[in-house]
């Protein structure tokens, strides 16, 4: 979503919009974003300043996981990918953007009417920014994925060609459309399946879409280990990673419940009348996010079924903390108010806008100094078994990725000047694939620094959690 303006103001037209892309060319050609022009950097002292505010036992655990390969190094890493593209050129035209848009952070989910989409699925760094960053997040993700599945260098800079092919494609397709037909234009898994490209993907795909159909909260109860009965129920510790830690005082509980309920769609708050809060836990989760203050919350309804939710803390953006983008912008953009709760509220906010369904559960509340987001824990979510992908998959699977991303700048007003920029040739698909190819190499360097990093004692590691 763009700049609150005037109700009244004009809006640029579509024809002005690719005009405007186009004229852009002369400022920045698009063969240019194949340079990769590094800023002086302390990749450990990046890490070392974000674990200042994290929980200190957890953080030995997030170093652990970032050490597993330089992919998953990356996916803890994109703090410091803001802070390399702070001052690279660009076009600025600025979307509303995911600002940790790689492919792991794609996947399946259920929509209210209980379809299953495929979309854009973590917006914890969601803001205001130019829609490039995205483009080569993930970008440089599609390369370092395909090295782990051992892709040639050719294979995987075809794959984010391919990526990059699909997304200029896409945006062609969605400004042929109206405005309200891009909003309502969604991606629902089986139409994605049958479209995807190669059967590999496609099988891949129906093979998430079955475990993602299993994964209600009935199946959440069986596998994380509870106790008692009914609203006797209590999810028993499995430390460290699943813990009571007594963040939350009880007394507090009913209260941000309440705050919750304010955030949230009304129709979910007489659902939730239903339900009684009867535990609730820390749970770590995924790389990135580890250290940060998560926590899963089990209610149970009427006839004794089973509802998880997740709160999990919201810091601000890393465009916004390490890559120079301003929070005023991003707070007109997604209406974000000013004081407590902000952060929930622009990731909340931010999702709403770049996913075609988002989960009717998201709200926001603050508490304790921090803000947090809360969602559906698990309910029908799945994802691509990443390392399951053959070589010869990784270009099909990219591209599916890359139409998707196209799809969610699209939303953003202004956003018509990228399809104008990007044109109908192939010049910046193969620049993006030479930049990516640069920067994953960067990222190899980074893991290796990290490794050596704890090798030497300058950081601690707790592996294999």
């Amino acid at each position: 979503m763009p700049v609150s303006q005037d109700p009244l103001e004009a809006r640029p037209t579509l024809s002005e919009q690719l005009r405007r892309g186009r004229e852009l060319r002369h400022a920045l050609r698009r063969r240019d974003h194949a340079a990769l022009d590094l800023p002086d950097r302390d990749v450990i002292g990046l890490l070392e300043e974000q674990h200042a505010t994290r929980m200190p036992d957890m953080v030995p655990i997030r170093v652990g996981r970032m050490m597993q390969s330089p992919f998953a190094f990356y996916r803890g890493s994109a703090a410091q990918m803001a802070h390399d593209l702070r001052d690279a050129p660009r076009t600025d035209v600025r979307v509303v953007a995911c600002g940790d848009a790689h492919v792991a952070n794609f996947g399946l989910y259920a929509s209210p009417e209980r379809r299953l989409m495929f979309d854009l699925n973590d917006f914890d760094e969601v803001t205001v920014a130019p829609w490039e960053w995205d483009v080569k997040r993930l970008g440089a993700s599609i390369v370092l994925a395909g090295r782990d599945v051992g892709a040639s260098e050719d294979e995987c800079g075809d794959a984010v060609a391919e990526a990059v092919r699909a997304y200029r494609r896409a945006l062609h397709r969605l400004f042929e459309m109206t405005a309200l037909e891009r909003f309502y234009y969604r991606v629902e898994a089986d139409r994605l399946e049958e479209s995807a490209r190669g059967t590999a993907v496609r099988d891949l795909m129906r093979k998430a879409e079955r475990k993602a159909r299993r994964r209600t909260s009935t199946r959440v109860l069986r596998s994380i280990t509870t106790e008692g009965s009914g609203t006797a129920l209590r999810i028993v510790d499995e430390p460290p990673v699943l813990r009571h830690l007594g963040l939350v005082a009880p007394e507090a509980a009913l209260r941000l419940m309440e705050a919750y309920r304010d955030t949230t769609a009304p129709d979910v708050v007489a659902l939730l009348e239903q339900f009684t809060v009867v535990d609730g836990a820390f749970r770590a989760v995924g790389v990135g996010s580890v250290g940060l203050r998560a926590h899963i919350v089990l209610l149970v309804g009427p006839s004794g079924e089973p509802l998880f939710l997740q709160a999990k803390e919201a810091r601000p953006s890393v465009l916004v903390s390490h890559g120079g983008m301003p929070f005023a912008q991003a707070r007109r953009a997604l209406s974000t108010p000013g004081g407590p709760g902000r952060e929930g509220w622009r990731v909340v906010t931010g999702q709403r806008v770049m996913q075609a369904v988002s989960d009717r559960f998201l709200g926001w509340f603050a508490y304790d100094g921090h803000d947090y987001y809360i969602r559906q824990f698990r309910d029908m979510k799945g994802a691509v078994d990443l390392e399951a992908l053959t070589p010869a998959a990784l270009a099909g699977y990219a591209g599916v990725c890359g139409a998707l991303l196209a799809r969610a700048h699209a939303q953003s007003a202004g956003a018509g000047a990228i399809r104008g920029y990007l044109g109908n040739g192939t010049t910046f698909d193969e620049a993006i694939a030479v930049w990516s190819r640069r920067y994953a190499d960067v990222a190899e360097r980074d893991h290796a620094a990290l490794v050596a990093a704890v090798r030497t004692g300058r950081l601690e590691a707790v592996e294999g959690v």
